[in-house]
């Protein structure tokens, strides 16, 4: 399937089969639309649920520190002053460094061998953190483990949008981010049960048992991810050979170009900056994600399994946000509002927090901002991958670079949380909510600079007599 007909928001019509050197879907026929449903079933059946597993497990092996801290984590490992906060941080520093070239490499593999390898060598790693005993050996393990995550989550959303088309994508993307959110959420619960019940066992800390569980499980999932994980729609490999008929293949194929070709379009775009800064400054605003339970602990809710299970709940309801948002999104063929309106909600959340020391208000603050910035930030790189994507090579390498600016957020935003501000975090508040203000800045302004994109298409349309496919503001 070419991107002009199904994805490519800056093509006008549809070309022919000799301009384009490759297979125009033209969607009308009774057939085809039947095999298209066909088709959107079997992916919502296999990749749909092989990729959420992962990307589930991703974060709760990327983030069981969080939990961990509330068991003797600190103390074992003699961490001080920022100490923490550094080893939130370098994580990301190694997944900077390794998301682009992870893509490119991506194009050019089997995706149903490479993304669970690199998620059972995370496995290990994350693992392997259980056996560290000093602030030194927590920084290596944190950075390798940045640098061996990295390909999941561009590699995952490169392959849903290469099998998936725009109007379906926004609601599979909110499934996908769905995973992190329930993992966030689930993470205290896990972390309660295992401080609970493995707590000195073998004369190991909870905090090293909940790594090695995790760790155990995520790479169990890996394992059986590989059986199950297709290739990319022209690919007659791995489980697409008995999951898709030819037909269905040929329906689904989009012919990749010349990735460094990709690269230059994308890097020359001045909308791969706008995006990467919107979503920069999303991640900058749920930096609070790896110390929400050192949030919830400075209520004073009660026990440390009070405490962890208490972290679950806004993360439940941004879930059904998440899912809300994304939906309507993709029935009302709308980005910019369903990024910014969400955004808003997080802003009032934090305000809530910052103006006031009643526990019930913050702890409802705290569903306001979880769930605004949650149920935004899916629909971004929806969007974004819709607008970069003139062709499939420059998609794959316009999101990583949306990715890796993103991770900035990542890097700096633990630096907020500082020890001296617990509990409340004052200033870690008035950060993210000026980050979450410039998220919705650069949002409407995308917005603008689409709708004035999309007049000049028209009036190209009008005088070509072709029908125009218009960018999704």
């Amino acid at each position: 399937m070419a991107p002009s007909a199904r994805d490519g928001d800056s093509f006008i019509g549809e070309k022919s089969k000799a301009e384009n050197k490759e297979t125009v879907y033209v969607a009308g026929d009774e057939d085809q639309r039947r095999l298209e449903k066909r088709l959107v079933r079997k992916l919502d059946m296999t990749l749909m649920p092989v990729v959420w597993t992962l990307y589930l497990f991703n974060y709760l092996d990327r983030n069981n520190i969080a939990q961990a801290k509330l068991n003797s984590f600190e103390d074992d490992l003699g961490l001080k002053g920022n100490q923490f906060n550094v080893a939130v941080s370098i994580l990301n520093v190694g997944y900077v460094l390794m998301q682009l070239p992870s893509n490119m490499i991506l194009t050019k593999v089997r995706p149903s061998i490479y993304i669970p390898a690199c998620a059972m060598l995370w496995s290990c790693v994350s693992a392997a953190t259980a056996g560290v005993h000093n602030y030194p050996g927590l920084i290596a393990v944190r950075f390798f483990l940045g640098v061996v995550e990295a390909p999941f989550w561009p590699g995952a959303f490169y392959m849903l949008s290469s099998w998936y088309t725009r109007k379906e994508l926004a609601l599979r993307t909110a499934v996908l981010y769905s995973g992190l959110v329930l993992a966030t959420a689930f993470s205290g619960l896990v972390a309660a049960g295992v401080f609970a019940g493995l707590e000195g066992a073998r004369g190991l800390a909870g905090w090293r048992w909940l790594l090695i569980v995790e760790g155990a499980g995520s790479f169990l999932v890996a394992l059986v991810s590989m059986f199950i994980l297709p290739d990319f729609p022209e690919s007659n490999s791995g489980s697409g050979k008995w999951i898709f008929t030819e037909d269905e293949r040929k329906l689904a194929v989009d012919r990749i170009m010349s990735l460094m070709q990709g690269l230059k379009l994308a890097v020359k775009d001045y909308r791969t900056w706008v995006f990467s800064l919107m979503l920069c400054s999303n991640h900058s605003a749920y930096g609070f994600y790896n110390f929400f339970p050192s949030i919830v602990r400075g209520f004073n809710l009660g026990s440390r399994t009070t405490t962890l299970v208490c972290t679950a709940s806004p993360y439940l309801i941004g879930t059904i946000i998440s899912f809300g948002v994304a939906f309507s999104s993709d029935r009302n063929k709308e980005r910019g509002y369903h990024i910014s309106v969400p955004l808003c909600f997080a802003i009032a959340g934090f305000i809530i927090t910052v103006a006031t020391l009643n526990v019930p208000a913050r702890y409802f603050a705290s569903f306001l901002y979880i769930g605004g910035c949650f149920g935004s930030n899916a629909i971004v790189y929806t969007w974004a991958s819709a607008t970069l994507n003139q062709t499939p090579a420059k998609r794959a390498c316009a999101t990583a670079i949306v990715n890796i600016m993103s991770q900035m957020g990542n890097i700096w935003s633990p630096y907020f949380f500082r020890p001296e501000d617990a509990p409340r975090y004052v200033p870690a508040m008035l950060l993210m909510m000026g980050f979450s203000v410039v998220s919705v800045v650069t949002c409407m302004f995308m917005k603008a600079v689409l709708r004035k994109e999309n007049m000049a298409l028209l009036k190209a349309a009008q005088d070509s007599g072709i029908k125009a496919n218009l960018h999704t503001l």
